[in-house]
């Protein structure tokens, strides 16, 4: 939703890129429009040293002294400002000295039928230029989702049915809680997804569940829960598949590690015991309804459930819960238990012996999926 700006002068900034120019650029537009006439003017504010830096600043100066040819008003956008952080050129004493004149000339800048508006990355607030600007003007500062935010779920979720209603489509419960967990916190992928998934549906206005499974990707977060998946559904042929994919792309990015995939094991077993914990309780019952379980979980005593995010089910996507819902029957509670123990032993073997990390998860694996019987 767009704010109302009584001031001729905002910055919109923040780590979430894909939010901040998607806001700037709305509105630049929205300004243009109000004051009409030809003369708005974009400078690009992406440097790479000091001495860029001086000189958009400079041509900054120029835009907001020169007045339009040909009357009305003028928007001067400063656009993708990268040194108003804590940059290494941000800390160029010649660009914190400009960027402090910068800011006595806007306190006494005669606005009249000029606007200013400025699009960033992260901002010091500590400096000079931003306090400026918070008393002159308004900010507007998006943060990029987390997984460690708890609300990450929901606020993806608006972000989404904004975007399927600006291309007039609607989308099933169960497949936006699946979009959601396939790109995970990511606004710039999931904004990708949206399209692609009006684009196959053509003329039906409705998006279902089948539609995210055939055309969706699935980010590093989605693959690393459908390793946790196969897990679940106590299928070994796919979870050492899943497994060997897994341990292929830790080879190849530095975020990934053997230890990263034990832990997001850890992670499914806990919840799944979490999970038997609460339907013995009573707290929840098995549905095929997303919107009943969500509806349920809502209604689980917060005050029962651990406040370590760890061992809180509460904390992870309302809809890998789903998912792990009918999965706790194919364990019986003492096989979770057991199951715990035996990833705790691997944990120790991969941080303290030189066994192959592959054998050791593989070997884990087969002793949780494998029935006792069997063994």
């Amino acid at each position: 939703m767009s704010a109302k700006h009584p001031s001729p002068l905002a910055m919109i900034c923040g780590d979430d890129d894909f939010a901040v120019k998607q806001r700037a650029r709305q509105l630049f537009q929205e300004w243009s429009a109000e004051l009409g006439g030809m003369d708005h003017e974009t400078i690009e504010a992406g440097v790479s040293n000091s001495g860029e830096a001086l000189r958009v600043l400079g041509r900054l100066r120029e835009a907001l002294q020169t007045l339009p040819f040909f009357g009305g008003g003028k928007v001067v956008w400063l656009r993708d400002c990268n040194f108003l952080g804590e940059e290494r050129t941000a800390s160029s004493a010649a660009v914190t000295e400009a960027l402090a004149g910068l800011a006595e000339e806007l306190k006494h800048f005669a606005w009249q039928n000029v606007r200013l508006l400025i699009s960033a990355g992260k901002v010091d607030k500590r400096k000079v230029f931003y306090k400026t600007l918070d008393k002159l003007g308004t900010v507007e500062i998006f943060s990029a989702w987390s997984a460690d935010d708890r609300d990450w779920t929901e606020r993806a979720e608006t972000a989404a049915r904004s975007a399927f209603r600006q291309r007039e489509k609607e989308i099933s419960e169960e497949a936006l809680a699946e979009i959601i967990s396939r790109v995970g916190p990511n606004a710039r992928q999931l904004e990708s997804e949206v399209e692609k998934l009006c684009l196959f549906a053509g003329n039906r206005k409705r998006i279902e569940l089948a539609d995210v499974a055939t055309i969706c990707s699935r980010n590093k977060t989605a693959r690393a829960f459908a390793l946790g998946d196969a897990l679940g559904d106590r299928n070994l042929p796919a979870l050492l598949r899943r497994l060997d994919e897994e341990l292929w792309e830790t080879k190849f990015e530095k975020d990934k590690s053997e230890i990263g995939l034990l832990y997001g094991l850890i992670s499914k077993v806990r919840a799944m015991l979490l999970l038997k914990e609460m339907l013995r309780e009573g707290w929840i019952k098995e549905t095929r309804d997303y919107n009943s379980f969500k509806a349920q979980l809502e209604r689980v005593p917060a005050d029962k459930i651990p406040a370590d995010r760890r061992f809180n089910p509460l904390a992870l996507n309302p809809y890998v819960l789903y998912k792990a819902l009918p999965q706790t029957r194919k364990y019986s509670s003492a096989e979770l238990v057991q199951a715990m123990e035996i990833l705790l032993r691997c944990n120790q073997r991969l941080v303290s012996s030189g066994l192959d990390e592959a054998l050791v998860l593989q070997q884990a694996l087969v002793q949780i999926v494998t029935p006792a019987a069997a063994v």
